[in-house]
């Protein structure tokens, strides 16, 4: 009895249109990764061994119109009214509770009106957030 040896059969995997294919699978996604986010600014952040998950229980607004008014809550004061006016709400605040302080200052006044009232938080030793607004 003769036993034949089968030819051996290499399998074999046709990859000539895979190049093809990761070609453009690598361009759809180059543009349309830049498509989603067309205006962010690229920054490098700093990284922290800690960080810190802020509550917001209360939050105070201020308010600076065009016209150099202010207002706390709104109500109207003077500029140098927001200080105390702050103070009286640290004072009235609970142990545990948070206050964050929302600056809300209209765009066409000078960057020293803006500073001068973030400095009386500064004072205060309050932490304050200038509100903007999103395009």
């Amino acid at each position: 009895m003769k036993i034949e040896r089968r030819k051996s059969r290499n399998a074999e995997v046709f990859t000539a249109s895979l190049n093809d294919i990761m070609f453009f699978l690598l361009m759809f996604f180059l543009i349309i990764s830049t498509m989603v986010t067309p205006s962010v600014v690229k920054v490098t952040l700093p990284e922290a061994s800690a960080a810190e998950n802020t509550t917001m229980k209360k939050a105070v607004h201020v308010v600076v119109t065009r016209d150099l008014q202010y207002f706390v809550d709104n109500e109207e004061v003077t500029f140098d009214q927001i200080e105390s006016r702050l103070e009286s709400i640290l004072a009235a605040k609970q142990e545990n509770e948070e206050l964050n302080v929302i600056l809300q200052a209209d765009k066409s006044l000078t960057l020293q009106d803006v500073i001068d009232v973030i400095n009386i938080g500064y004072k205060l030793n309050v932490k304050m957030v200038l509100f903007a607004e999103k395009k």
